[in-house]
């Protein structure tokens, strides 16, 4: 396969900008001399958004995705006076609670409007989605280890946090080869830090966590390091496909809250789900156990040798955990 990974990018429009993994790529990205210019956007304004230097070579755009007519004032605007070759879409909804017509607007439709312009553009070639871990299907009859292959949850009765990101995960998947820009799809591990939108952090950094009885399942977690490093690899190549991106700790959960200093108590399953509605209610934390029910019994480890292969990609940093681990972190299969 051909690889752009030598070659000077005139510019790269980074979605989602804002957001605390956002910051960290485009940091990343205007310290890479292959990168001209970064076009970040995001639906916040300018003096939120992006506040460190950058020597002339980024612009901001305050932006709202949802709606379809600013998305092609921004594509056929900013991003093609700019030359803008790679688009990195970040760009979602983070609430585990979150519901209704404008989440999933934010989440599934600012990216179908990306891929209908995308295709009719002079000068965008690529287009890397950040998918998610959470769009596999997870199951007694099913493997703890998977691969790009494994079944996505297709639950009409799942969260709408779930249907939302296989819904992207699949417009995304649906336009490959059939339109003219490459199209790139990384399943990401959860990245594991303070407001980045994770929903085991949140449900790890509390006085207790509550574990079904009798499971303690496998979870693989990455650092923010390793996203963004999975990210800009993926900009910087070349052709197109589904990447599983697994961070490096590959844990029991229990471990991980001793490594994070949580207090676990396991109990009945049915408690569980109505007591985290409580503290969501009281408190406003984001940890909904909706979404990851089936991974608090059964587990979850991506095998990321596609992306090894292809992508150059391997975990190479670990979670920064609150207390020393007891044992050294495992590299997730690579």
């Amino acid at each position: 396969m051909p690889s752009h990974q030598g070659s000077l990018m005139r510019s790269v429009l980074v979605t989602g900008a804002a957001s605390p993994l956002g910051q960290r790529l485009v940091r990343s990205l205007l310290a890479d001399t292959r990168v001209q210019h970064v076009l970040a956007v995001d639906n916040v304004a300018a003096e939120r958004a992006l506040p460190f230097s950058h020597a002339g070579r980024l612009t901001y755009q305050p932006v709202d995705l949802r709606r379809a007519r600013q998305v092609r004032e921004l594509l056929f605007g900013p991003a093609k006076d700019l030359d803008v070759e790679v688009i990195v879409h970040l760009s979602e909804h983070i609430d585990g609670y979150g519901t209704g017509r404008a989440v999933h607007a934010q989440n599934v439709e600012s990216l179908r409007s990306i891929l209908a312009l995308a295709d009719r553009h002079p000068r965008i070639r690529r287009l890397v989605v950040k998918s998610h871990a959470v769009v596999y299907r997870v199951g007694l009859d099913l493997p703890v280890q998977v691969g790009e292959e494994h079944p996505l949850n297709l639950d009409p009765h799942a969260p709408q946090y779930v249907r939302d990101r296989v819904e992207a995960d699949l417009t995304a998947c649906a336009r490959m080869g059939l339109i003219d820009c490459e199209i790139v799809v990384l399943r990401c591990a959860e990245v594991f830090a303070p407001g980045i939108g994770s929903q085991l952090f949140d449900y790890l950094d509390a006085p207790m966590a509550l574990r079904t009885a009798g499971f303690d399942p496998m979870v693989n977690v990455a650092s923010a390091e390793d996203t963004v490093d999975a990210l800009e690899l993926a900009t910087h190549g070349s052709g197109e496909g589904v990447f599983n991106i697994p961070g490096f700790d590959t844990l029991p959960l229990s471990e991980a809250a001793r490594a994070w200093g949580t207090p676990m108590v396991g109990m009945p399953e049915p408690l569980i789900r109505p007591l985290y509605a409580l503290r969501h209610r009281f408190t406003g934390s984001d940890f909904a156990y909706g979404i990851h029910r089936d991974q608090m019994h059964f587990g979850l480890v991506l095998d990321g040798s596609r992306a090894a292969r292809v992508l150059g990609y391997r975990p190479r940093n670990p979670v920064q955990w609150r207390h020393r681990r007891r044992t050294e972190p495992r590299l997730a299969p690579s």
